[in-house]
């Protein structure tokens, strides 16, 4: 045990759902890029000479509330306060990129993910608090998160390192080590990737990862307001995505069909026919991560696009840079963090993967 804690300590990954820390700091007003505007110029409609890219939809621009409803019993004060925002429209990924979409960029640029490069322990200690010792070369390996799935018990729900398990050898082509293979898996999400290789492949695509905003945008689809995808009734919850049923993280009834992973499509779209935006695997969007951003922001008004804190600010990691993710995954269960409705996101390291975090891609016209 001494050693997974360490090996999670080590590389500052945060991969599970937190409770919000109890302080957070200020920013000044100056410090937050806003654009406050009372009527928003907004595209809204498809461009008629602008085609739907292959695997896409439209999103029509939109002017909608943001982050938590108060009578939403989930919410985490990160969530908090639910503030207006407007954004353009623009396309989205109808499903998460899949292990055979991820397969074609890699085989056509050489591209080497993050999880299978060589460590360097010169890059990973300035991340870490000052005097941390290097540990064993044997366990500065790549590697990557993966869940622990022969879990019989947990002490508490605060201690992560009892269900997650640094493996040396996973990565997005053996995502439970080695030995273990995609085969057979072409359209289910890739995985084990981190913000790194997310970038690198929305680049290639000739695209970009989706603000939060637009992430939210997307999700919520033609039913604006509610707290899941389909609307404010949680009962719905196993006909409409890949989460935890049963215990967690020690007994998984997978009454939905799934104990792990789903193959994209494999439960119903949104509104907009976009599909898995809640459960199944998080997905990276290009905001940073800020428990404190929405509280900063909400005396600004109607923000339009806006692109994310201009900071990185977690008390719970405080010596690494996160990005915000959203939707939940397979292990998401209201006991814990109910992370499959829409306002609910957390923060994921620049350099981390995981066996349950994914993206999907945007693409942006010009007005």
């Amino acid at each position: 045990m001494r050693y997974l804690v360490g090996i999670i300590m080590i590389l500052s990954i945060s991969v599970a759902c937190k409770d919000e820390p109890k302080k957070t700091a200020a920013v000044s007003s100056a410090e937050v890029e806003k654009e406050e505007v009372s009527k928003p110029e907004l595209l809204k409609e498809q461009p008629e000479d602008v085609e739907t890219p292959e695997g896409m939809v439209w999103v029509s621009g939109v002017e909608f509330t943001m982050g938590a409803r108060d009578d939403d019993p989930y919410a985490l004060p990160r969530e908090k306060p639910a503030h207006p925002v407007a954004v353009d429209g623009f396309f989205i990924d109808k499903t998460e990129v899949t292990n055979a979409e991820f397969r074609e960029f890699v085989e056509a640029t050489g591209y080497v993910t993050v999880a299978e490069r060589e460590i360097e322990w010169e890059q990973i200690k300035k991340q870490l608090p000052p005097g941390t010792p290097k540990p064993h070369d044997s366990m500065l390996q790549p590697g990557s998160l993966i869940f622990r799935k022969e879990v019989e018990s947990v002490n508490n729900l605060y201690d992560i390192s009892q269900w997650w398990e640094w493996k040396i050898g996973a990565n997005w082509r053996h995502p439970q080590g080695p030995g273990s293979s995609i085969e057979g898996k072409d359209d289910y999400p890739v995985v084990h990737v981190s913000t790194e290789d997310v970038k690198a492949y929305a680049q290639w695509k000739g695209r970009d990862l989706p603000t939060e905003a637009e992430w939210e945008a997307a999700a919520h689809g033609k039913m604006h307001g509610g707290i899941y995808t389909w609307g404010d009734e949680e009962t719905p919850l196993i006909e409409n995505a890949n989460t935890w049923q049963g215990e967690f993280p020690v007994k998984n009834l997978p009454e939905d069909g799934y104990k792990y992973a789903a193959p994209v499509k494999s439960f119903p779209p949104n509104s907009l026919g976009i599909y898995d935006m809640a459960g199944n695997v998080w997905e990276f969007t290009k905001d940073n991560f800020d428990v404190a951003y929405y509280q900063n922001i909400a005396p600004a008004g109607l923000l339009v696009n806006p692109q994310g804190s201009p900071r990185f600010f977690n008390p719970e990691n405080p010596y690494e840079k996160e990005k915000v993710i959203k939707g939940g995954s397979f292990l998401c269960n209201k006991s814990y963090c109910a992370s499959y409705r829409v306002s609910a996101r957390m923060g994921m390291t620049l350099d981390s993967g995981s066996d349950h975090v994914g993206f999907r891609t945007v693409k942006r016209v010009k007005k």
